[in-house]
């Protein structure tokens, strides 16, 4: 008796399943794919700092420049709770005639900010300081997840559209969508080690203006592909 409903069972399951891919495939459908992209200006660049003890008879200590440039980027309006995190500190050795060695610290941080022209500025203080050891490290776009889904939005849209003007020419209409797959590739959310364009400045700093920095764009795209139901 366990057996018969045990088939019953598979049967009817089976008959389901069956009749709701017959079901599907019987539909007339058009299928079509749509693509849209747009680049974005990053509104959040981090920059890597490195100070170092200067390896000379006066040298000047890592806590006295780090002290240094915190107020030269408070005086800037720069939130050093927000923008300026400690990434790494060290100590390197560093070895002199008759195995003398001198210890020599190091400490590396990570600052952000909100533009190239703020960038400019900040690299102009920290020159000024004698602080070159820095890089671009990444570029972000703040509002991408937004950016994203709008993006869906017009790809959706678009397929659409792409879908009227292939059935117009047969007299038919578009109907609902019966599929709709969103086939976005995963990318960086960030530019790592972005290129970027510095225009030249005054040669004397008395006269120097911050540096003019236009950063690589940032791509955002969106793929999908819809299935359309279609009637005469």
């Amino acid at each position: 008796m366990k057996k018969a409903i045990i088939f019953i069972v598979t049967v009817l399951c089976s008959t389901t399943i069956f009749a709701q891919t017959k079901n599907f495939l019987d539909t007339p459908y058009l299928e079509t794919q749509a693509r849209v992209d747009t680049m974005v200006t990053p509104d959040k660049i981090y920059l890597n700092i490195i100070i170092q003890e200067k390896d000379t008879k006066g040298r000047v200590s890592v806590e006295e420049q780090e002290n240094q440039m915190a107020e030269r980027f408070k005086a800037m309006g720069i939130d050093l709770e927000e923008q300026l995190v400690i990434k790494d500190a060290s100590s390197n050795f560093k070895k002199y005639f008759l195995r003398q060695k001198e210890v020599l610290k190091s400490k590396q941080y990570s600052l952000l900010v909100y533009s190239g022209k703020e960038l400019g500025e900040v690299m102009m203080a920290l020159e000024q300081l004698d602080i070159a050891n820095t890089s671009i490290e990444k570029t972000e776009y703040s509002k991408i997840d937004e950016l994203e889904l709008e993006l869906k939005t017009r790809a959706v849209k678009k397929a659409m559209q792409k879908a009227e003007a292939l059935t117009k020419p047969l007299g038919q209409k578009v109907g609902m969508a019966i599929h709709i797959a969103d086939n976005s590739q995963y990318y960086p959310r960030y530019n790592q080690a972005p290129m970027m364009e510095m225009k030249a400045v005054s040669a004397n700093m008395d006269k120097a203006q911050p540096l003019d920095i236009d950063f690589e764009k940032i791509k955002v795209e969106t793929n999908v592909n819809v299935k359309f139901a279609l009637s005469n």
